[in-house]
């Protein structure tokens, strides 16, 4: 069976194997500055052939400074500059933020969050799923505070 093989193995192009989804992914998501320079050509060579996926990742990259600098007043420009192009997706992720705009943005303006508390909301629940059906209030609550 190997020397039926062969044929095609030797036959097969040597060019180097093209990027996975994942790994485009990735290099999207990454800052610019945190990439090695072969990756960031890569991705350059990739976004030159692709003009949607480099309007995405505009975007995106857009989107990640409004959420890591705490600037949303510029929030209605990046909506406005994302429905100017054709991406369903960025559009369907839009409309969830315009759903609750006002919220977004003091999220994504003011310097106070929950996640303290969203933390502890998640530790008491994954408690009572892993006591689930053993024991009533009493335990839990020794459980939580003693935890």
């Amino acid at each position: 069976m190997r020397a039926y093989l062969r044929p095609f193995r030797e036959s097969a192009p040597t060019g180097a194997r093209p990027p996975t989804p994942r790994t485009v992914t990735r290099w999207i998501l990454t800052h610019p500055d945190a990439l090695q320079e072969n990756d960031r050509l890569k991705l350059k060579s990739i976004l030159v052939h692709c003009p949607e996926l480099d309007a995405l990742t505009r975007h995106i990259r857009a989107f990640a400074q409004i959420l890591t600098q705490l600037q949303g007043d510029r929030l209605l420009e990046w909506i406005t500059a994302v429905r100017a192009d054709d991406l369903p997706s960025m559009h369907t992720f839009v409309n969830g933020l315009e759903r609750d705009l006002d919220a977004v943005i003091a999220g994504l303006t003011l310097p106070w969050n929950s996640g303290i508390v969203e933390g502890h909301v998640n530790r008491i629940k994954m408690i009572k799923r892993q006591m689930y059906g053993r024991a009533g209030f009493a335990l839990l609550r020794k459980r939580v505070l003693l935890a």
